[in-house]
């Protein structure tokens, strides 16, 4: 397939695989750009960025030559339009301009996903999504008390299009997909129904093109050119990983969920290192060694686990607290990234600490990290896996070694990380044997990480940054290659008196069985929260839930090879198996896990029932109740411990399914 020019009597339009792809006339310009004047300001995390542009121009003459077209300010070339068989590279003629706004055709009744990892909307339609790997915020509704608050004490409450994870790629419903090849600050905007356009802060981009029949296709190329995470070991599809972070406490606490019945297949303490207390609640000690004051004699401990068939996990981020032994060694060494007006390190403030930045932009840097850190002090002592922390904090205005501006760095930065975490896993032979975890992302994290989790989630059932949100990131993700995502089981986020209840640490656990990876988390505020071993019932919830995921490995095994064959993910939109049914098209509170099982998590504090559409036109088998439901959409019972998980009687996998009650029993 490829780019195809038509002219029209007004101007013009590029077309791909008989799809419209872009129109320009004088009375709808296809092309503005201006110059920029960025105004950025960054606080442990969170970004205001604004800007001013200035001396804007929207060409509305054109000429083409070949398959060059300049887009003309009268008689002045403007912008030149360079057609690829399958992507249009623009660039503007004059060097200071550093804005483009391209204006891609939108049709009629057309729905949009896409922007990476999104956790508020799945269809974009009608709204602006900047993109900037970024903290997501805390509450993420400008209407909330609590994101109120925390926009007042430190630019923290976040908005519905902060994401750990952008990424400048949309699908629409006509299957096609543009991806724009640039690693800057860039804003999809959907705000016009009759046009999709595309800011970027640079002077050129591509913009590559992908169609396909079907919408499975259409991903299957998103994730091929993307790339696909390698498959998740056996072990943690096989039970709970259990996130404890009570230092040596946390191995007599483990054998209490054994002993309840829980079906455990590693134990994660991301306390490892120490840790810090801080105004924000229980941190970690940002160096990245074992602690011998909290956990002696690891190795041995570690040891001990893989005896009983139970690997270990721990933590990392690719920053290194400047009161820790580590960091001594990076600045001996030339590791960190440093400031623009000195040869000295660049300190960013993490919340009551401070930290240096590792310059992944140096090769010697990235072999450090990952032979030194990774390797010596993580795997070598029999760790398995940890969580890749962070990746979203690069400063604008750091000095990095390889020269590149840091604003084009800044969203690179979590892929730099995720390769960094793959070549630690490769020196030591462990790949698809060890697991690390990440929740920032860019285009391009899928080919290096086998797993993403939705990072931080306020403890409670909010539309923008609670449970519920977990789905919608899974699916957005999906979309654009990445087979596996999970959640903090519990949440983590506990601040101004949001504090877990018994509830939403059932539904939780209700949802988390049918993610590939089931992991608990304690939160910030350990002390202050219930947690799955507070209280006998929590333990045996928890315990129940981790039998189903035990339970499912077979099938999510099947899932996972399909994700490496075909790029499909592993928790997919209603839509990517009926795509004849536009009503499925905005579904975002349920998805299919695979093509043969439906769940549709209870989202909502103190429901009961949930209405549930059950797509196509063949039955469906509740997975708890045994009660066959035509197709369609229905109230379904849904008290806490039966939630809504439907299955296809005609499914190779029927007979796994029908078994899922039998995990009562532990």
């Amino acid at each position: 397939m490829e780019l195809r020019f038509e002219a029209l009597d007004l101007g013009f339009a590029l077309c791909f695989a008989g799809r419209t792809v872009l129109r320009h006339s004088a009375a709808c310009p296809a092309v503005t750009v201006a110059r920029g004047q960025p105004d950025i300001t960054m606080l442990r995390g969170n970004f205001r960025i604004d800007d001013s542009p200035l001396d804007m121009i929207t060409p509305t003459g054109w000429r083409r030559d070949g398959a060059m077209i300049e887009l003309l300010d009268g008689d002045v070339p403007v912008v030149r339009i360079a057609l690829c068989p399958a992507m249009l590279r623009v660039t503007a003629c004059d060097p200071a301009h550093d804005r483009i706004w391209l204006r891609l055709a939108a049709e009629p009744g057309e729905t949009v996903w896409g922007g990476g990892e999104q956790m508020s909307h799945f269809a974009l339609n009608g709204r602006r999504f900047p993109l900037w790997t970024s903290e997501p915020g805390v509450g993420r509704d400008k209407t909330t008390a609590l994101t109120q608050v925390m926009d007042e004490t430190g630019m923290a409450g976040g908005d519905y299009w902060t994401t750990n994870y952008p990424q400048p790629t949309f699908l629409t419903s006509r299957w096609l997909a543009v991806h724009c090849d640039t690693t800057c600050y860039s804003v999809l905007d959907f705000t016009d129904p009759a046009q999709h356009r595309i800011e970027v802060w640079a002077g050129s981009a591509g913009f590559e093109v992908f169609a396909a029949n079907d919408p499975q296709a259409l991903v299957g190329q998103l994730s091929t050119r993307f790339g696909r995470p390698p498959a998740l070991p056996d072990w943690a599809i096989g039970g709970a990983i259990v996130g404890l972070k009570a230092g040596i406490a946390s191995f007599d606490r483990l054998d209490r969920f054994i002993a309840a019945g829980t079906a455990v297949s590693a134990l994660w303490c991301e306390d490892w290192a120490g840790v810090r207390e801080t105004s924000f609640g229980r941190r970690l000690f940002w160096n990245w060694a074992r602690s011998e004051a909290r956990y002696p004699d690891l190795p041995r401990r570690i040891a001990a686990l893989h005896d009983r068939g139970i690997r270990f996990l721990a933590y990392a981020n690719p920053y290194l607290a400047a009161d820790g032994a580590l960091y001594a060694e990076a600045l001996a060494g030339g590791h960190l990234c440093l400031r623009t007006d000195s040869d000295a390190p660049y300190l960013v403030d993490f919340g009551e600490f401070d930290c240096g930045v590792i310059d992944f932009t140096r090769e010697p840097t990235c072999a450090w990290f990952a032979d030194r850190i990774l390797g010596r002090e993580m795997l070598d002592i029999g760790i398995d896996g940890w969580m890749a922390d962070f990746g979203e904090y690069l400063p604008t205005d750091v000095r990095l070694a390889s020269g590149i501006d840091a604003m084009a760095a800044h969203n690179l930065w979590p892929v730099l990380w995720a390769q960094v975490n793959e070549r630690a896993l490769a020196s030591r032979g462990r790949q698809g044997e060890a697991l690390f975890f990440m929740r920032a992302g860019f285009s391009g994290v899928s080919a290096h990480c086998p797993l993403l989790w939705a990072g931080d989630q306020s403890v409670d059932f909010t539309r923008h940054d609670g449970i519920g949100t977990v789905i919608t990131g899974a699916l957005s993700a999906g979309l654009v290659g990445n087979a596996c995502s999970h959640s903090d089981c519990g949440g983590y986020t506990s601040l101004h008196g949001n504090v877990r209840s018994a509830e939403l640490l059932m539904r939780w656990c209700e949802m988390a069985a049918f993610a590939p990876v089931m992991r608990s988390h304690e939160g910030n505020r350990p002390d202050d929260n219930l947690q799955y071993d507070s209280t006998p019932d929590l333990l045996a919830c928890f315990a129940r839930w981790s039998r189903v995921h035990a339970h499912l490995a077979p099938y999510v095994r099947h899932l996972c090879d399909e994700a490496v064959a075909t790029g499909l993910p592993a928790q997919r939109p209603l839509f990517l198996h009926y795509p004849e049914d536009r009503s499925l098209y905005a579904v975002q509170d349920q998805f299919l896990y695979g093509a043969d099982l439906l769940v549709a998590p209870v989202i909502e504090a103190g429901a009961t029932a949930r209405a549930v559409v059950l797509p196509g036109d063949r039955p469906w088998r509740h997975a708890f109740t045994g009660q066959t439901h035509a197709p369609g959409t229905a109230l379904i019972s849904a008290p806490i411990g039966c939630p809504p998980v439907f299955y296809r009687p005609d499914s190779a996998y029927a007979d796994l399914f029908a078994r899922l009650q039998e995990t009562d029993r532990a």
